[in-house]
């Protein structure tokens, strides 16, 4: 398959930091790909290198085989974690602003529709919700028709209402055969809507595929989750790989008749027990730790 947008041993330098390590991936057209990592990995400045804001110290990024220049600015539409709107100015009015400063556009109607504008159109863009705000930055990052899109934590803050909308958004926008590059914290967004997913710390990749592949290739077992303190003080008598939560434990097992025969023999209360697969955050934890960052 062809790619649209590659890399090629990516490296950015700030004040002899290394933010971004020899980096290197491609991405293929209509799949929404997503950069994870904790703070200070190096994801944001690696979406800054992609769009074309910051320049590289080393290495090449292309897309549709040229560097970037007029046709990837032309063809890209960005959606900033922050973005600020001019005040005292209705959601329509700040429409047909940007809707000025391209030559090649969608229809303002078709992007209402698509991104559910209609009951906000003639609000001052100070009195629009987190929700609404996000949709209407997502319309303005859609006017010039872009084939790839890229999404810079769109759903932080938004209640989960909110977000769950804004997914359904990204879902009707990628049937439409745009590529889309998604930076998230939220792990459940990741494996929700990318395709494939790059994770990143310390400037390098250190895992990259679809979510669920890669879930299937570190992890062969299940989580218990027992809440509060049910296991005796050593819990090494169990024979079982046990994890403290700060509601109670979790025990990983790859067969859990066993397991819970095992827990019942011993007289652990089984009361409000919990059956999980291992998801995406267990991934990210064990490949990026668990300590806090700045």
């Amino acid at each position: 398959m062809t790619t649209l947008l590659e890399v090629r041993d990516l490296v950015k330098h700030f004040r002899g930091v290394k933010a971004v390590d020899g980096i290197s991936f491609g991405i293929t057209p209509g799949i929404c790909f997503g950069l994870l990592g904790p703070n200070g990995a190096g994801k944001t400045t690696t979406v800054e290198l992609l769009e074309g804001i910051t320049q590289p110290t080393r290495g090449a990024i292309r897309y549709k085989g040229e560097a970037l220049g007029p046709r990837f600015r032309a063809e890209a539409g960005i959606m900033f974690q922050n973005t600020a709107l001019q005040d005292f100015i209705t959601a329509r009015e700040t429409l047909t602003l940007f809707h000025r400063f391209y030559d090649h556009t969608q229809p303002l109607r078709q992007l209402i529709d698509i991104c559910a504008l209609q009951e906000f159109l003639d609000r001052d863009t100070r009195k629009l919700s987190g929700g609404q705000r996000q949709r209407l930055l997502l319309a303005i990052a859609l006017l010039n028709d872009p084939q790839i899109l890229f999404l810079d934590e769109p759903t932080t803050g938004l209640d989960p209402q909110a977000r769950r909308n804004f997914w359904d958004l990204v879902h009707t926008i990628k049937a439409q055969g745009k590529t889309l590059v998604l930076t998230t914290h939220y792990m459940e967004e990741a494996y929700n809507l990318c395709d494939e997913i790059a994770i990143m710390d310390h400037g390098k990749i250190i895992a990259q595929g679809n979510p669920k592949a890669l879930l299937i290739e570190h992890f062969n077992e299940v989580v218990i989750h027992l809440p509060g303190n049910p296991l005796p003080a050593d819990s090494s008598v169990l024979g079982l790989s046990v994890m403290a939560q700060r509601d109670g434990v979790d025990i990983l097992t790859s067969d859990v008749n066993a397991s819970l025969r095992h827990l019942l023999e011993l007289g652990v209360s089984l009361e409000h027990l919990q059956v999980r697969p291992r998801t995406l955050e267990d991934l990210f934890l064990e490949l990026t730790g668990k300590e806090l960052r700045n």
